[in-house]
């Protein structure tokens, strides 16, 4: 697996723990993301910007992207970071769906 791979799919409704990822998948998987840990059982990353104007548009690019993969993060906004945190409540822990929009997350910032 590598993170084109990730950032190029499509998150699927998943439902039940057989969806949840194993610890060696995660493990394989998380160096993939750059700055990106294990955090509250789901991955988090904090974004640094150089002010509150450009913190707000990374923001809204990151709920286009939830809203059009329909998989939201929990967002903390602050003058000049962002913190973004996934999981999957429904699985019970990380899926694939963390991963691929994490995947997406970083394309975008990397632009």
């Amino acid at each position: 697996m590598i993170l084109d791979d990730l950032a190029r799919d499509t998150c699927r409704p998943l439902s039940g723990a057989q969806h949840r990822l194993d610890d060696p998948t995660v493990a394989m998987w998380l160096p993939l993301l750059q700055g990106w840990a294990r955090e509250n059982g789901g991955i988090a990353k904090t974004f640094r910007f150089t002010g509150f104007e450009a913190a707000m548009l990374f923001v809204n690019g990151v709920a286009w992207l939830a809203q059009r993969q329909n998989h939201h993060p929990e967002m903390q906004v602050g003058y000049n970071t962002v913190l973004v945190a996934y999981s999957t409540h429904d699985v019970g822990g990380l899926s694939r769906n963390d991963f691929i929009c994490a995947a997406k997350i970083e394309a975008m910032a990397g632009l």
